[in-house]
Parts: structure tokens; C-alpha cells; sequence
């Protein structure tokens, strides 16, 4: 696994996270309640660089849904909170 180097790279694997955030129905429902983002919005702002890094902020506010999304994604969990920081600046 490699570092994350740039936007393009940050935003696919941002969407990759987004993606195995919503493939589990658990933690799909507490985003959506924690977020109060509608599921037709979130399908609409599913690319804005603010709402991917917020669910990445989303998952690092549990641990164990940052390690189980990274390890699904073929990540590590530190590389989620280096892109959630890059989408960030």
C-alpha cells in the first residue's frame, strides 16, 4: 500500500470509503442519523471533496468502522485520515 500523493487519487479513495461506508446497512443508517444528509442528497454531493471528508471524519469518530472500511477498501487506516486531511486544505 502507498501513500496517497494527490486531489484525483484522494477523492477515488475517499469515494471507495464512501462506498464500503454504505455496503454495511449499520453503519450506513448511523451515518445518515449522525449526518442528517438525506440519502438522494448524498447521492447527489456523493463527489464534493467537503462531504467525502466529512465521512471520513465520520468514520474516525469510531475506530472500529475506520479499521473494518480501510481493510475493506485495501487501505490502512492512517491513509483514510491522510486523505480526509488533503480533501481538507
Amino acid at each position: 500500500m502507498r501513500a496517497v500523493t494527490n486531489e484525483p487519487e484522494a477523492l477515488v479513495v475517499a469515494l471507495q470509503a464512501l462506498g464500503a461506508t454504505l455496503s454495511d446497512d449499520r453503519r450506513a443508517q448511523r451515518l445518515l442519523d449522525m449526518s442528517g444528509i438525506d440519502p438522494s442528497d448524498l447521492r447527489q454531493r456523493a463527489s464534493d471533496p467537503t462531504l467525502l471528508a466529512a465521512v471520513l471524519r465520520f468514520l474516525e469518530a469510531h475506530e472500529p468502522d475506520l479499521v473494518a472500511v480501510a481493510e475493506e477498501i485495501g487501505r490502512k487506516p492512517e491513509e483514510l485520515v491522510a486523505v480526509r486531511t488533503a480533501l481538507e486544505a
